[in-house]
């Protein structure tokens, strides 16, 4: 049995390769054993575990999780909210003695599109797990949309990530964005931090909630349109909470249609990429496995 552990922003979802999921808010998770993966079968039974911790920006390999530095982030602070959920699973799974890999983000220090490398992270590792997913039905070339408290928008081409707009540099999502004018000037006056300003400049604490979604859709489709312009043919999928109600006017607004995956996607994506790991494979997506991964 294969798992995926899906880091997300207010819940961490898990996934085997039999089917079986379950998800824990990040807050509940703080309680996490490693005993609660029998929801999805024998823990004896699991033979790799493919997981994520926050932007995962201080390596470029998949690598094992015990052979990671400060749990592979050069540090936990910046854009997002640290409860603790994340850290108490991740720690669980190095402690278990289970073969674990973990799942580098996009950043600077990745192969990726040197334009793209004008901001220095483009897009955390979950993403690559709805990626990974994506490609079984799409195929090489394709764009997808994580649509959800917050928006990231990647580009795979000819079976190879080629870059991405994270949370914080374009699309908004519910809770988060990039910062503004108004945001910068509240920073700088010492109002509110700039991870505050992060986290509140999402459309719901700036728009009627009748303008929210459609704000959603009309930049979520901008970032990939914007993406199409490497990749003119690139078929588009959306992923995360957003994804169903959205599809019709982002499809709409992109004059071609899109595939929907729901909010399992990176955790069921992350369960294959264990499963293909731990059976030999050398890269996913473009992205090296580190010789040192134990099988």
């Amino acid at each position: 049995m294969y798992i995926g552990i899906d880091h997300g922003t207010t819940s961490l979802r898990f996934a085997a390769d039999n089917g079986k999921r379950f998800k824990i808010s990040r807050e509940a998770a703080k309680e996490f054993t490693i005993e609660d993966l029998q929801k999805l079968g024998p823990v004896e039974d699991i033979a790799g575990i493919a997981l994520c911790y926050s932007m995962g920006d201080n390596f470029t390999q998949i690598t094992p999780v015990d052979k990671l530095k400060n749990r592979g982030v050069i540090t936990r602070d910046g854009a997002g909210e640290h409860i603790g959920g994340g850290t108490r699973v991740f720690d669980s799974v190095r402690e278990s003695g289970i073969p674990a890999i973990a799942i580098p983000g996009i950043h600077r220090g990745s192969d990726t599109d040197p334009r793209f490398k004008i901001y220095s992270h483009q897009t955390s590792p979950e993403k690559l797990g709805i990626a990974y997913l994506v490609s079984e039905t799409l195929g090489d070339t394709f764009i997808v949309s994580d649509i959800s408290s917050n928006t990231v928008s990647l580009l795979i081409a000819n079976g190879k990530v080629i870059g991405a707009f994270d949370a914080c540099v374009f699309a908004p999502g519910t809770r988060h964005g990039a910062l503004d004018v108004d945001a910068i000037r509240k920073v700088d006056a010492g109002e509110i931090t700039a991870n505050e300003a992060f986290t509140t400049a999402g459309v719901m604490y700036h728009l009627e909630e009748k303008y929210q979604n459609p704000t959603v859709a009309m930049w979520a489709a901008m970032e990939c349109a914007s993406l199409s312009l490497l990749a003119p043919d690139a078929s588009i999928a959306l992923a995360g909470s957003l994804a169903p109600e959205l599809a019709e006017e982002i499809s709409a607004l992109l004059q071609k249609p899109v595939i929907v995956y729901d909010e399992w996607a990176a955790s069921d994506g992350l369960a294959k990429i264990a499963r293909d790991v731990f059976s030999g494979a050398k890269q996913i997506l473009g992205i090296p496995v580190s010789p040192n991964r134990r099988i």
